[in-house]
């Protein structure tokens, strides 16, 4: 994942690693940060709702106490954000999602979905109950369409004229969600957390897609690994704190 940030205020934080112009993402060793879908034959998630539960997940992995300063998960997450940014996601059902859920990590539940986020892990370093999980297997459908997000809630705008898996989907809108958060500063990134992460995960038609992309937001250019072209714009970070200046 690289991006195209928007123009920060003058204290948004500094431990993007999108501001790290002395680190060798490339060359640093890789991590990866698993998040699990549950998937039950007979009760799937709505597709939307996965993508949102995905991106809280994301979100409060983030924020939680163990994961920044001298928290247990903390040199992982460091370790992490000075490689290239990789998310997977897998599924898992019935056994699977116990064995998955007995592990160090946060569980996220949405309107139907449940998402596991799990400290991030090297790229060849899975836990053997995570590795033996399916990345294939995640399309997943919305009942009926998404409405319209509430007025002033974050929108991780999915690019409409790229088709992408929902696994591949959700690790997307992750992407998105973690750039808001890096561009956001201490305070707004508080305010979020205390209300909750709400955000919305929503497909713009072309033409909007088009100005949003332009608009100086947080854009998620995905780095080709799976399923799309390197490069690819893929979801548009749209945070009302990050609407500043001529935006706002």
């Amino acid at each position: 994942m690289t991006s195209h940030p928007a123009s920060p205020a003058d204290d948004a934080q500094p431990d993007s690693p999108f501001r790290h112009a002395s680190t060798d993402r490339d060359q640093a060793p890789q991590f990866v940060l698993p998040l699990v879908v549950r998937i039950e034959r007979a009760a799937p998630p709505a597709r939307t709702d996965a993508l949102e539960t995905a991106a809280r997940a994301v979100l409060l992995l983030l924020s939680d106490p163990r994961a920044v300063g001298e928290g247990e998960w903390a040199q992982a997450v460091r370790d992490w954000q000075d490689a290239r940014i990789r998310k997977v996601v897998r599924r898992a059902r019935g056994a699977e999602w116990r064995r998955a859920e007995a592990l160090p990590g946060i569980t996220v539940t949405g309107k139907s979905a449940e998402v596991r986020v799990f400290p991030p892990v090297p790229l060849d370093g899975w836990p053997k109950d995570l590795a033996r999980l399916q990345v294939s297997g995640t399309e997943l459908e919305d009942p009926e369409t998404p409405g319209r997000p509430d007025a002033g809630t974050p929108v991780l705008w999915l690019n409409p004229e790229v088709d992408m898996s929902a696994g591949k989907s959700m690790a997307q809108a992750g992407h998105g969600a973690q750039l808001a958060w890096w561009e956001l500063t201490g305070a707004e990134r508080e305010q979020w957390r205390e209300a909750g992460f709400p955000l919305s995960v929503r497909r713009p038609d072309a033409a909007d897609w088009r100005d949003l992309v332009a608009s100086g937001l947080p854009v998620v250019r995905d780095a080709g690994y799976t399923e799309i072209a390197p490069g690819s714009c893929t979801v548009v970070a749209d945070h009302p704190a990050l609407r500043r200046g001529p935006l706002g």
